[in-house]
C-alpha cells in the first residue's frame, strides 16, 4: 500500500501487541511489543481526529494501528520563549517573531518571557485550541530539559504529543552567538528546519510494556545493601548479587567513618544482617552477572556462581576447617599486610557466615595433598568436585551498585610505592586501625612491626594528576586523611602526623569542623607535592615542598600513607560495557541528565548507586541508594510502562533482508525474520539512534518521524 502521496506511520515491521481479549487494541490506545505483524490486507477507515488540519486516514492491521498521512496544510504554531536574557539578551526576539510569522504553514506566532511557566504553557493550549493548530514548534532550550512540558501542554489541548517539536534556539543559538543579528538569523534558520520536520511529523502512541516486578542489585556495597532494603522491605523480591564471599563492600574494611568517627561495623553489621535474613531479598554471593537479556520491565538474568567447594546449604560456618587449614595466601582484604587461610570467610562478622576455598591456594586442590578440612568438618560440606553453576532470574528493574577501586600507587614511580614496605595506601591505614585487622588495631609498621613515631600524610595521590593519575578529585580523601590523623593521634599519643596537601576540600556538614578538630590535636599540614620518597636505612624519606614558605621540606618519617584516588570498578566498567550502558573516559557511569535525573542511565530500567557513578562518601553514597531504590518503586507502582514511540521502522516491501540493521543495533532490537526474509523491530528494545537506517542499503529502515524526507527538507531551509 505505497502510492507517492502517502506515507504510513505506525508499527509495520515491529513486534506489537494485542488486547486480552485476542483483538485488535482500538485507536488512541498504548501499542506493544509482544506480537509480530504479519503482512495482511490493510482495511481503511476514514478519520480526521488524528491530526487536525489535513486529511487522515486510519488503517487498521491485526495489532496495529497505521497513520496515513494525504496531502494537506499544517497549521503551525511558533512560540519564542525569552528564557529572561538567556535567549533575549541575544536574539532580538520581536523582530524574530515578525519574520517567523511569514514563513509558509505559520498560522501563530507568540513569544514569552518564560514559557514553561503556567502561563506560557496556558498560552501554548489556548492557541492549539482557538486557532485549530495542528503542529506546535517551541523555539527554547534544549529538548532535554522541557520537551515533555511541552509535549504535555500539547496533550492536554488534545493534540497529539508527537506533533510538537523543540527549535533548541538557546544551547545552539544564544549561548554559543555573540552578534545579536547573527544569533537573529541563526535562530531564523533553526525554527524554518524545525517547522520542516514538524509538518513531516505524525501522530504517534507510546508502546506499553508489562512490568515483572522484581529488582536485580548488582553489588553489595553500602550502596547495594541500601537500595535492596529499600526495595524489599516496600514489598518487592530483590535479587541481590555480590562478587565477594560476603557483602558489606570497601566500607567493611574501614575503622571509623568521619566526621562522627562512628565505628563503621557497628552501622554496617545490623544492615548485613538484616539482608541475609530479608524474606524479600535473594542473595547471590561469589556470584557475577554473566548475561542480561530483555528490556525494561522484563529483563533475563544469567547470574554465574563461583565454586566455593563448601556446600552453602549444609555448613553451619563453625569455622573448625578454618583453624586446621595448612594453606596459606596474601589476604587481599587486608591490603595484603596479611596471609589468610587456603579456606577463609574474608571478616568475622560475614554475611553470609559461611567460607570459601582458595582454589589456587588450597593443596588438596593444586596437589591433591591434605584434604584436613574434609576429614574434620562435622557436617560433610567440603566438596572438592564443586563446579561453576548459572541460574536465571527474571526482573523488571536493575540497580548497579558496582563500587569503586583504588588507583594503583604503584604508577607512581618516585613515591616507591610496593617497592617499600611502609609506604601503603589509606585502605592499608584502615585495616592497621580496625580492631578486626592484621595487628588487631595497633598501629604497626608492616616492614618489622615497630610502632611509627612519625607518619607522613601524602592527599591527592593519583587525584588531580593528569600526567600520572587522574584529573579528578576525588572527594572524600581530605576528610579520610583529616580522620586518620586523629586516629592515628589517638593511637600513638607522642606520635607526630604531617600532612602534605594541594587544597583541604571540606565541603560537607561538619567537615570543616573535623578538619579543625585535626589540626587542632596535633596534625601539621603542609602546602605543597611531594617530589619523591626513598629509603634511608630504618627511616622513609619524603621530599616534598611548602609552597606557603617557599622552601624544600625534607622528612624522616616511619611511614608513608597514600590517600590514592577513588577510581571506577574495572569489573563495574566491563559489566557496563556488556550491557551496552555509556561509560565516560575515566570508567564512571553517568547518569542521565545530572540535574533532573541523578540516578538514571540513559537506558531505560538500569538505575546508578554509590561510587560506580563517582566518587562518593558513605552518607552520599546512602542517599543515592535510596534515591535509585525510590526510582524503581516509582516504576514499580505503575500498571505498564510507556517507551518512547520514536523508533526504527521497515518498510518491508523496500526490506531485502541483509541484515545489515541487526549486526549494526547495539541494543539487539532488530532481527532478520527467517522465514519472510524481512528485519523486524522490537520497538520496545529500539531506543531510536538511528544506527540501523545508516546501516540500510535498500533504504527500508527509517526513523519514526525523523524520515529521510524530513531530514532532506531541514536540509533545504538552510
Amino acid at each position: 500500500m505505497r502510492d507517492e502521496g502517502s506515507r504510513v506511520q505506525g508499527f509495520q515491521g515491529s513486534r506489537v501487541p494485542e488486547a486480552e481479549s485476542g483483538e485488535p487494541r482500538a485507536e488512541g490506545k498504548l501499542q506493544s511489543a509482544e506480537v509480530k505483524v504479519q503482512n495482511e490486507e490493510v482495511t481503511e477507515e476514514a478519520g480526521d481526529e488524528g491530526s487536525r488540519g489535513e486529511n487522515t486516514k486510519k488503517s487498521e492491521v491485526r495489532g496495529q494501528i497505521a497513520e496515513v498521512r494525504m496531502p494537506g496544510k499544517p497549521r503551525v504554531g511558533v512560540f519564542v520563549c525569552h528564557c529572561g536574557i538567556n535567549i533575549g539578551g541575544v536574539v532580538r526576539v520581536p523582530e524574530l517573531v515578525e519574520r517567523v510569522k511569514k514563513m509558509p504553514g505559520v498560522v501563530v506566532a507568540k513569544d514569552y518571557m518564560y514559557c514553561c511557566s503556567d502561563p506560557g504553557q496556558k498560552m501554548v493550549r489556548d492557541a492549539v485550541k482557538d486557532d485549530s493548530l495542528d503542529r506546535v514548534v517551541m523555539a527554547c532550550c534544549s529538548p532535554t530539559l522541557h520537551e515533555t512540558t511541552f509535549r504535555n501542554a500539547c496533550e492536554e489541548a488534545g493534540l497529539n504529543s508527537y506533533l510538537c517539536e523543540i527549535a533548541n534556539i538557546r544551547e545552539h543559538c544564544s549561548w554559543v552567538t555573540k552578534d545579536r543579528d547573527q544569533a537573529t538569523d541563526k535562530a531564523e534558520g533553526i525554527i524554518r528546519m524545525t517547522i520542516a520536520r514538524a509538518v513531516n511529523d505524525g501522530p504517534l502512541e507510546p508502546v506499553g510494556v508489562k512490568i515483572n516486578r522484581r529488582a536485580l542489585v548488582v553489588g553489595a556495597g553500602i550502596a547495594g545493601i541500601q537500595a535492596a532494603l529499600d526495595i524489599g522491605t516496600a514489598g518487592y523480591e530483590v535479587v541481590l548479587v555480590e562478587k565477594l564471599p560476603s557483602i558489606g563492600g570497601h566500607m567493611a574494611q574501614l575503622s571509623e567513618t568521619f566526621p562522627t568517627l562512628d565505628c563503621s561495623q557497628c552501622i554496617l553489621t545490623p544492615r548485613t544482617v538484616e539482608v541475609g535474613h530479608h524474606p524479600n531479598i535473594k542473595l547471590y554471593t561469589y556470584s557475577e552477572v554473566a548475561e542480561v537479556s530483555g528490556y525494561v520491565g522484563n529483563f533475563k538474568v544469567r547470574v554465574r556462581q563461583k565454586p566455593r567447594y563448601v556446600d552453602f546449604d549444609t555448613c553451619t560456618g563453625c569455622g573448625l576447617c578454618l583453624e586446621k587449614c595448612p594453606g596459606r595466601a596474601e589476604s587481599d582484604f587486608e591490603r595484603g599486610m596479611a596471609k589468610r587461610k587456603a579456606i577463609y570467610r574474608l571478616l568475622p562478622q560475614a554475611v553470609p557466615n559461611r567460607p570459601v576455598i582458595d582454589p589456587d591456594a588450597c593443596i588438596k586442590l593444586t596437589k591433591d595433598k591434605c584434604g584436613v578440612c574434609e576429614k574434620i568438618c562435622p557436617t560433610k560440606a567440603i566438596r572438592f568436585d564443586d563446579t561453576e553453576k548459572f541460574v536465571e532470574e527474571e526482573v523488571g528493574a536493575i540497580v548497579l551498585a558496582t563500587g569503586y577501586e583504588l588507583f594503583d600507587a604503584g604508577s607512581l614511580g618516585s613515591y616507591g610505592f610496593g617497592r617499600i614496605p611502609d609506604v601503603i595506601d589509606g585502605m592499608a591505614f584502615e585495616r592497621l586501625l580496625s580492631a578486626s585487622g592484621p595487628t588487631e588495631g595497633e598501629v604497626k609498621r608492616p616492614s618489622d612491626g615497630k610502632v611509627p613515631k612519625k607518619v607522613v600524610f601524602v592527599q591527592c595521590a593519583g587525584s588531580r594528576d593528569q600526567e600520572h593519575g587522574v584529573p579528578y578529585c576525588s572527594k572524600v580523601c581530605c576528610m579520610y586523611t583529616a580522620k586518620h590523623t586523629v586516629l592515628y593521634k589517638h593511637r600513638v599519643h607522642d606520635g607526630e602526623a604531617i600532612v602534605f596537601y594541594i587544597d583541604v576540600r571540606t565541603p560537607g556538614k561538619g567537615f570543616e569542623e573535623f578538619y579543625k578538630r585535626a589540626t587542632d590535636e596535633g596534625a601539621t599540614y603542609i602546602r605543597g607535592k611531594v617530589s619523591k620518597i626513598f629509603r634511608r636505612g630504618e627511616k622513609v624519606v619524603v621530599w616534598g615542598a611548602d609552597t606557603l614558605a617557599g622552601r624544600k621540606v625534607e622528612v624522616e618519617a616511619d611511614m608513608v600513607v597514600l590517600a590514592s584516588a577513588i577510581v571506577s570498578n574495572p569489573d563495574g566498567v566491563a559489566l557496563a560495557r556488556q550491557l551496552k550502558l555509556q561509560v565516560d573516559e575515566h570508567g564512571f557511569m553517568p547518569e542521565a541528565p545530572p540535574k533532573l535525573r541523578p540516578v538514571e542511565t540513559l537506558a531505560g530500567g538500569y538505575f546508578l548507586a554509590g561510587c560506580g557513578q563517582g566518587p562518593k562518601d558513605i552518607p552520599e553514597t546512602v542517599a543515592q541508594a535510596s534515591a535509585a531504590a525510590a526510582k524503581v518503586l516509582a516504576m514499580f507502582g505503575q500498571e505498564e510502562l510507556h517507551h518512547l514511540p520514536t523508533t526504527a521502522s521497515v518498510d518491508e516491501e523496500v526490506c531485502v533482508g541483509c541484515g545489515n540493521c541487526e549486526s549494526t543495533c547495539a541494543y539487539g532490537a532488530v532481527e532478520v525474520d527467517p522465514k519472510r526474509r524481512v528485519a523486524v523491530v522490537n520497538a520496545v528494545l529500539c531506543e531510536g539512534c538511528g544506527a540501523c537506517a545508516v546501516s540500510c542499503p535498500s533504504g527500508a529502515m527509517t526513523h519514526r518521524n525523523f524520515s529521510k524526507k524530513s531530514m532532506s527538507e531541514m536540509v533545504d531551509q538552510t
